[in-house]
Order: structure tokens, then sequence, then C-alpha cells
């Protein structure tokens, strides 16, 4: 499967573009292929006078995305692998924080990882009722979030919340991502979800293009950190984690289907 068929694009007549991330089959983790290609349709999206507003969704009913593939990191060998990652995650959230028109996520199942970190750089969410949220690194991979994600999560739902999902490693249900803010509306099911969806990008689409553009880019500007191509604040956290012998256990026993043994090496 091409990384083409991966991440399918359509755009109506009323301005409504949707991305679907397509591998139901690994629950729509995604590809290295797969981020870039978000970061390459947003461009495209900007430059289309057409498009009003863009919705993001997974194939099928059992995930929006399970996170980043973890094969894709079997290739690390070095601090700068890691660096580097992280520095390619924070130009994919930022596509679509950037990008001029609203974007929604349509959560249906699994958020996680990754595809978590794609849904919280989204304008406006809603999810199924069997929706989960979160971040199980603490459990599965040993790895961290970049100080732009932490913010980003830390902007939406509080620091305390934020701890309280990694430290635990649980997922957070649709009902209580919408008691904390972390979603806007829930709805009963996939089918529901699509119905939504189309009626709320409808509805965003018939408004004034300028307010909506001049309001997101007035809350990124007030919620941006420093985005500078040299040494950032927590590139030293990123290092500890992803060099350790504890984040290359966590991936062999994720693939391997096994419970990781941490040494905190």
């Amino acid at each position: 499967m091409s990384a083409t068929d991966e991440l399918l694009y359509e755009a109506d007549a009323a301005g409504i573009a949707r991305i679907t991330l397509n591998r139901p089959q690994a629950r729509n983790a995604l590809t290295f292929a797969m981020y870039q290609g978000l970061i390459d349709r947003c461009a495209a999206i900007e430059a289309d006078a057409l498009v009003k507003v863009l919705v993001i969704a997974g194939a099928g009913d059992k995930a929006f995305a399970a996170g980043t593939d973890i094969a894709q990191f079997r290739d690390f060998s070095s601090a700068q692998d890691a660096i580097e990652y992280e520095r390619f995650m924070d130009r994919v959230m930022n596509a679509l924080e950037r990008l001029r028109v609203p974007v929604i996520a349509a959560v249906a199942g699994a958020c996680t990882g990754g595809g978590a970190a794609i849904a919280a750089a989204c304008d406006l969410r809603i999810a199924t009722e069997d929706a989960k949220f979160g971040f199980p690194i603490a459990r599965t991979l040993g790895n961290c979030l970049s100080l732009v994600n932490l913010k980003r999560l830390s902007d939406l739902i509080g620091p305390a919340r934020v701890k309280d999902m990694i430290f635990t490693a649980r997922l957070v249900g649709a009902r209580e991502a919408l008691a904390i803010g972390l979603v806007g509306e829930v709805v009963p099911d996939a089918v529901a979800l699509t119905t939504r969806a189309t009626e709320l990008a409808a509805l965003v689409a018939g408004h004034a293009p300028l307010t909506l553009r001049a309001t997101k880019e007035g809350l990124r500007r007030l919620q941006a950190m420093d985005e500078t191509e040299g040494e950032r604040p927590g590139d030293d956290l990123i290092r500890l984690c992803y060099t350790s012998a504890d984040f290359r256990e966590g991936m062999e026993a994720f693939l391997g289907k096994r419970a990781p043994h941490w040494t905190g090496q």
C-alpha cells in the first residue's frame, strides 16, 4: 500500500476537505510517510482558496490513530535520530495549527500517542462513546513527549491531568474527555460521528473566514513556544529517553507482544 493509499483526501463543492488515516489493519498507526503526507496536504490546502474547513478521521470504527507505527523506530541509532523525530512531529502539529482553515478531529475508537497529538493540534474535537485518548508511553515505549506537545496538552486540560494520563498510562474515555475539555462533543457511534462532523464542518464553513483565521492564529501566537532549529529546552529529556536501554527494551517488547522489563537505564 502506498503512502497515498494510507492517507486519503477529498474535498467537496461546499469547501469541506477530508483526510482519512487509512491503515485500519494497523489501527491507523502512522508511518513517517503518512506524517509527511499530512504536512504536504496542509500545504496544498493552504494554497487552495476553495477549502474552508478540514476534517481528519481514521478509517473504520476501531481507531482514529494508534500512534506512530513502532517499527519506524527500529532504525534509530543515535540521540540525533530522536531529536530529529521530535522536530518532525512538531512540524506535523505546526502544519495543522498554522493552517488558515479550522481543523476538526472526528475521533472513533483508540486515539493514542501520535494520534492523540494530532487530535490535540486540531481546533475542534468530537468523539464517539467508545473513543479512548491517551499517551501510554510509560507502559509501552519509555519515551517522552516534546515540551511543545506537553504544553499543547497542558493548555487543553491542565498540567495535573497531563501528569495523571502519562504517569498512570491510562486511557481517558469519551465522557471523561468531554468533562475535562479534551473533546467538545460526544456522539453514539461512527455513523453518527460522520454525520455530525459533516454538520459541524458545514456550519464552520459558512462563517466569516477571516474571523476564523484571525482567531486561530491569534490563539496560536499566545501559546507558541520557541521553534528555533538549534538546541531547545527539553532536548536533553528527549535524548535521555530515546537513547536509553529502556526505550530499546520497550520497543522490542511492544513488537514482541510481551511486557517490558524496565531498568531506568
